[in-house]
């Protein structure tokens, strides 16, 4: 399919995301949004987002709020927005018209039971032969009485010839088939006879998922209709109704499936938080290396980059990039996820890096590097201060040089320079602050021959370096025996950041403290 849609002769693409709110904002949900909008951006198109909110049952105010809330965090802007609710006219207005050309009816019966027609696939349910070929003047009669009815398709059944090509009905083989070309998976066909004859209209009158879905699609004139592969099965039906209502039906690109580990759909039932949006918003994800890994689930660009910007996302995307085979999201199973910790209404996963999928996590990290020392300052300090820090912008610009490549996720800043942002260190293992091979004397020397020699150095890079080296060398003893004393003394463990610039950030008076309380412990 080509996909040269900037020359003026061909219309824009018009493309939607047409989520049910019913739950949170899903992975899966935010990669369709994703591609449908590199799509519609890469050829100049129009992005739409349309809640399909009409199951009035299902559909909660916390739902909306939580698709909102993750796209708003993704940062991804569309053109267009509808509410499917506010469109129950227009979606009966294309029943009626159906109706009158006589390819659907009004079937009265309760339930399918009775004489219903069983000819289906594995005995499925496919008319009520009664209802179907019940005369109009006695549908009419029955409905002008106040019997209430569903409206149904009429799909055409052996013997008819409903169209002929392009029509998406034709006779193949001797049989009735139902066609449409996938941009993904290539030519698709059901026999006629497998399809039921599926409603249109409810009972008291409200649309199904098919028939206001077609007719939305259909008025806001969309061009490419690009979804899950789970809705593969309901085109067969879509394409029915469009050309029912007198419509070419759109393009249709079905994309594969996210799956768990174990091949399984990502269920939050099963799998958790962790096939939510927001928990990898509150986990300290950039927006940015999210879409990039969301991306990478079932599409790939031609030259196999992986670590890409949104730009280059833009340039780069194609339909003709996505694969048909399932993309697998390997995080750790619901079984053995951490324990889920509820902090002001948000859901955080204790152990993350052990949680998310290992290629989201250096991606992550990639594009954490990326970033300038003031981006990332501003990214941090919200984290900061929510966690209850005071910390000054001036002094987290000294600080984020010192993480940028120590941490995979924002939130790993509160465990990265936790001991920056405090007067008081938390308690640790006074024996942490003996050196390798050495002992408890060998450290209390260490530590009190640096708070002499920090008294009366001047708190930069080279001069602590030089003079804590030399004092290595008076005490006979390797650099690195007298630099674990200072370093555990000074951030409570010996896994931190560069010692010396550590020490600038901290300052003298700080350092010497610290050093006095750790002389203490070992005493």
């Amino acid at each position: 399919m080509s996909e040269s849609l900037h020359s003026s002769s061909l219309p824009r693409p018009r493309v939607r995301f047409a989520p049910s709110p019913t739950g949170f904002l899903h992975v899966g949900s935010a990669r369709t949004f994703i591609f449908n909008w590199l799509y519609a951006r890469h050829n100049g198109g129009t992005m739409i987002l349309r809640l399909d909110d009409t199951d009035v049952g299902r559909n909660t105010d916390a739902s909306v709020n939580s698709i909102f809330d993750g796209l708003k965090w993704l940062g991804l802007n569309w053109d267009e927005e509808y509410k499917q609710s506010e469109r129950g006219d227009l979606h009966r207005q294309m029943a009626q018209t159906i109706f009158q050309k006589g390819l659907a009816y009004r079937d009265f019966t309760p339930a399918h039971t009775g004489d219903s027609e069983r000819s289906g696939a594995q005995g499925t349910w496919l008319f009520n032969p009664g209802m179907r070929e019940l005369s109009r003047e006695e549908s009419d009669r029955r409905a002008a009485a106040g019997e209430p009815f569903a409206l149904r398709f009429r799909v055409p059944r052996e013997g008819t010839m409903w169209g002929q090509p392009p029509s998406a009905v034709r006779f193949a083989e001797g049989k009735l088939n139902v066609h449409f070309t996938d941009a993904v998976y290539g030519e698709q066909m059901k026999a006629a006879a497998d399809i039921e004859d599926f409603a249109l209209l409810r009972s008291d009158g409200m649309p199904t998922y098919h028939l206001a879905s077609c007719a939305d699609d259909a008025d806001l004139r969309i061009s490419h209709i690009i979804r899950g592969q789970d809705h593969l099965s309901n085109t067969y039906k879509h394409v029915l109704i469009f050309e029912a209502a007198g419509f070419t039906p759109p393009q249709f690109a079905h994309l594969p499936l996210l799956v768990a580990p174990d091949g399984t759909k990502l269920s939050k039932r099963r799998h958790g938080p962790v096939v939510s949006v927001t928990t990898y918003r509150d986990a300290g994800f950039l927006p940015e290396a999210f879409i990039n890994f969301l991306c990478l689930l079932g599409w790939s660009p031609k030259n196999d980059r992986e670590q890409m910007s949104r730009q280059e996302l833009v340039d780069a995307f194609s339909l003709e990039g996505i694969n048909r085979a399932n993309a697998v999201v390997n995080f750790k199973e619901a079984a053995h996820l951490p324990v889920v910790i509820p902090t002001e209404g948000r859901n955080l996963l204790s152990s993350t890096e052990d949680t998310f999928d290992p290629k989201a996590l250096w991606l992550n990290a990639e594009h954490i590097r990326g970033l300038s020392i003031e981006e990332l300052t501003r990214r941090l300090l919200p984290i900061i201060r929510e966690a209850g820090f005071d910390v000054a912008p001036e002094k987290m610009l000294r600080i984020t040089p010192l993480i940028r490549e120590r941490i995979k996720l924002l939130r790993d800043v509160l465990t990265a320079a936790d001991f920056l942002f405090v007067n008081q260190l938390p308690p640790y293992d006074p024996a942490e602050l003996i050196p390798q091979k050495g002992d408890a004397a060998m450290a209390l020397k260490v530590l009190g021959r640096a708070k002499e020699v920090l008294a009366n150095v001047e708190f930069k890079h080279d001069p602590l370096d030089q003079s804590l080296r030399a004092a290595a060398q008076e005490l006979g003893i390797k650099a690195g025996q007298m630099f674990q004393p200072i370093r555990v003394a000074v951030c409570g463990r010996k896994n931190a950041p560069p010692l010396f610039e550590t020490l600038e950030v901290l300052g003298k008076e700080m350092t010497l403290a610290r050093i006095a309380q750790a002389t203490v412990k070992l005493g």
